[in-house]
């Protein structure tokens, strides 16, 4: 199954969800940084849970940034996705390994820890970007985020984000947003059976294992609703707004006489993106026709 993600509405407008599959993109992530399997489950639901929250701004330069900041050993989580379906993100340490929890799932609540802090920002793609921060609820990820979601916004939100992953790399991944707007809902017994209805859900990667499409999962929860699916699905991937040309004049910072002093060595210059992994090496050539420019601006 291709990465994307689907948007649909049920009960009158009274229930949004969004659904998204990013086995690849996920699996993307994990072999730039080389992420160990805690780390690639943390990384993969903050970085579909930034893509969900990003599904519902409007604006097509919007995007969502989340950290995740806790006493954990795996150190803080980050990502940032836009409106765009693309997403990319880090993690402070990649290679750590934690043995399984009690359910024998991957540990990613003793990774990132409960004590701490989940930071929002949301840029609308013009005007100064919305920050927010509220307390870890779990260091799971998803409850933390549907907190937010309630604490900052005042809408009832479940988010279900789920993962399989195995010595191979990434077999599945995939998320979850249903919201309610309550004033849209006369019927408070329908809202108790939504609830009831997600609460038995397990494990959403397991149904996506198992051959079932975001449009099965949607149907089972909200079918008798009266669903709408949007007819446009919209691909989601990994990528970085990090270049070449970003390094060439992050390296004009240096200034000229630093950069001389490289070119005399010989040695080239290497810049690695924090978000992507990606290594920029400049050599002595590149680095001549930095400092040209930067003289050609310092004369009169």
């Amino acid at each position: 199954m291709a990465d994307c993600s689907i948007r649909a509405t049920a009960a009158d407008g009274g229930i949004r969800a969004v659904g998204i599959v990013a086995t690849h993109t996920i699996e993307e992530a994990r072999q730039r940084h080389r992420l160990s399997a805690v780390a690639t489950a943390a990384l993969g639901r903050t970085a579909m849970a930034t893509l969900l929250l990003a599904s519902n701004m409007k604006h097509p330069q919007s995007r969502v940034s989340l950290r995740l900041a806790g006493n954990g050993p795996l150190g803080a989580v980050f990502a940032d996705g836009g409106v765009d379906g693309t997403v990319r993100g880090y993690v402070t340490n990649p290679d750590l390994e934690l043995p399984p929890d009690a359910n024998g799932k991957i540990d990613v609540r003793r990774a990132i820890g409960a004590n701490g802090y989940l930071d929002v920002v949301k840029d609308i793609g013009f005007g100064t970007p919305y920050n927010s921060t509220v307390e870890l609820v779990s260091g799971g990820v998803a409850e933390d985020v549907a907190q937010y979601l309630w604490v900052s916004e005042q809408i009832p939100s479940a988010l279900l984000l789920g993962e399989v992953v195995d010595r191979q790399g990434v077999e599945v991944a995939g998320g979850l947003l249903l919201q309610v707007l309550p004033k849209s809902i006369p019927d408070d017994s329908f809202l108790a059976e939504v609830e009831a209805r997600i609460s038995r859900i397990t494990s959403f990667a397991q149904w996506l294992r198992e051959g079932a499409t975001l449009a099965d999962v949607l149907d089972k929860l909200l079918g008798d609703a009266g669903l709408h699916i949007l007819p446009v699905e919209l691909p989601v991937r990994f990528a970085c707004r990090c270049s070449r040309q970003r390094v060439r004049e992050a390296l004009k910072m240096l200034g000229r006489h630093e950069l001389q002093e490289a070119i005399a060595e010989g040695k080239p210059l290497e810049a690695n993106c924090h978000f992507c992994a990606e290594v920029y090496a400049l050599g002595p050539g590149e680095l001549a026709e930095l400092v040209t420019e930067l003289e050609a601006v310092a004369q009169p």
